[in-house]
């Protein structure tokens, strides 16, 4: 066992011996108070302090979720609890010593599901490995994170919509106040995530309420664009209240009603969006116009907000592919083509481009695409690849540097069809590559030294705002060549890959 001493009190954690090397871990720590009752749909406050010593040993509950419908092998049901859900666990060499760079992960699963606590987000090698304090956290999700209710419940709930980042900057502070009782220099903190998690990172570098809470970034398949108008936020709260069983005139019952009832009106809500999109259904998403987010973040970093934090952002090659090959080979839906031009259109391509993009995406295959190929194309651009593009176009300005990258090692899995798709890149990071929930899709194939290179380069930025691994090429920043790291078995540096495909949605 072992203990440290934070402001707010003593916490108990353990000792585990992990490639050779001693880490301390510490579990389930609550960084705001609880969120049920009263606090239901308002912002986080402060979690208070503690005589004695609190165990800290095993992981807390995460938020309210559904199970996933789609969960890999290997991954063990999540526990959740509403009322003790803002927690977070920390990961610190033992070898004693002071102002170590702190990275802090924030999960995805589309703003609906997921938990810091998983597996694959086992901090203890990433710390043991690259000298780090590594901290994951929990945050509201779904409804409970983002429903927008000013205009049911009255002005104490105008940023209702934007708990989930509300929580993330409370955590953040927490890390500010507490981290150096674990080794971590509080002046030096990087943000890194994947999916929603990145989505939420390129959401807070737009909120005036994170400046200063970080100094680094890292976005793995994310974008600063997800995010709904107080309007159509209101007109998702509307129907989330009908499936409720509720009303306008007892909508306050919102307050009360049990975590459950709220969940089974989320599931309705997700598989009616999931019927109108080939993409992935998102009913949850902050909103502007609200006091902690005024403006569209895209526009607020084109402005100089957070221009003074380092950022490395990169995607996946095949992104979409899971969307693409979850649909039955015997479906009725459209085909391919057409299932492509309906995201292209939702994306807002006009209509009658469809050729136009299919000529782009040969030049970048070198041959004509197939119908799966367009289509997994498609929702790569839409939701991830081209939204990085745009983050990095808004900060050409910005006075810290800005590193690019293109994961392209292929999965193994369902013969080869998946390629590098969403989420590959995780148990590389996290040196997890021989988890139950990374076997999924490495089928114990992956190549350990990309593991070893890219888990060094992201802790090497967090350390210096410079990736940099051993047996790594020299990694430039993007600008002005648009200059991009391979990160493959051999991994090179392009100037502006997949560039006919940018041309287009530019």
């Amino acid at each position: 066992m072992t203990v440290a001493i934070t402001p707010a009190g003593s916490v108990r954690g353990r000792l585990a011996t992990v490639e050779g090397r001693e880490v301390r871990c510490f579990a389930g720590i609550p960084y705001a108070a609880p969120v049920d009752g009263r606090r239901r749909f308002l912002p986080p406050i402060p979690a208070g302090c503690w005589t004695g010593v609190k165990d800290c040993t095993v992981p807390g509950p995460g938020a309210p979720q559904n199970p996933q419908a789609l969960a890999p092998p290997g991954r063990e049901p999540r526990t959740w609890n509403e009322k003790g859900c803002l927690n977070l666990n920390v990961w610190t060499p033992h070898r004693g010593g002071s102002e170590l760079p702190v990275m802090v992960w924030i999960h995805g699963g589309a703003y609906i599901s997921g938990s810091g606590s998983d597996r694959m987000f086992d901090g203890a090698k990433l710390a043991a490995t690259t000298d780090t304090v590594v901290v994951t956290i929990n945050y509201r999700l779904g409804a409970l994170g983002f429903l927008h209710l000013a205009e049911l419940l009255g002005p104490e709930f105008s940023d209702s919509s934007n708990l989930a980042l509300l929580d993330q900057a409370e955590a953040l502070r927490w890390v500010q106040r507490n981290i150096s009782a674990f080794g971590g220099d509080a002046d030096n903190v990087t943000l890194f995530g994947e999916s929603a998690g990145a989505a939420a990172i390129g959401t807070l570098l737009g909120m005036p309420v994170s400046r200063g809470l970080f100094r680094r970034a890292i976005m793995q398949s994310g974008t600063a664009e997800r995010y709904r108008s107080a309007e159509d936020s209101s007109r998702i709260s509307f129907e989330f209240l009908s499936l409720c069983g509720l009303d306008h005139a007892n909508a306050h019952e919102l307050l009360t009603v049990p975590v459950g009832q709220l969940l089974e009106a989320q599931e309705k809500l997700v598989q009616r969006l999931g019927s109108e999109t080939f993409t992935v259904p998102l009913p949850f998403q902050p909103t502007v116009g609200t006091p902690s987010l005024p403006a569209p973040p895209l526009e607020s970093v084109r402005q100089g907000l957070n221009s003074d934090v380092d950022l490395l952002i990169g995607t996946n090659l095949n992104e979409g592919s899971l969307a693409v090959q979850g649909h039955p080979a015997n479906s009725p839906e459209p085909s391919y083509a057409h299932r492509a031009a309906m995201v292209l259109a939702e994306a807002g391509v006009a209509p009658g481009r469809e050729g136009e993009y299919a000529q782009a995406l040969a030049l970048t295959l070198s041959a004509n695409a197939t119908g799966e190929q367009l289509l997994e194309a498609a929702i790569s651009d839409s939701l991830y690849r081209q939204p990085s593009n745009r983050l990095l176009g808004a900060r050409q300005g910005s006075s810290a540097k800005n590193f690019s990258y293109l994961f392209t090692w292929p999965s193994p899995a369902m013969g080869g069809k998946l390629g590098a798709c969403h989420t590959l890149d995780i148990p590389f990071v996290f040196r997890q590559l021989a988890s139950p929930e990374a076997e999924f899709l490495t089928k114990g194939n992956a190549p350990q030294g990309l593991s070893d290179k890219m888990s060094s380069a992201w802790a090497a930025f967090a350390r210096t705002g410079e990736p940099a691994a051993t047996g790594l090429p020299d990694w430039p920043v993007y600008w002005p060549e648009r200059r991009t790291m391979i990160l493959d078995e051999v991994p090179v540096v392009e100037e502006d890959p997949l560039r006919e495909l940018r041309e287009f949605w530019a």
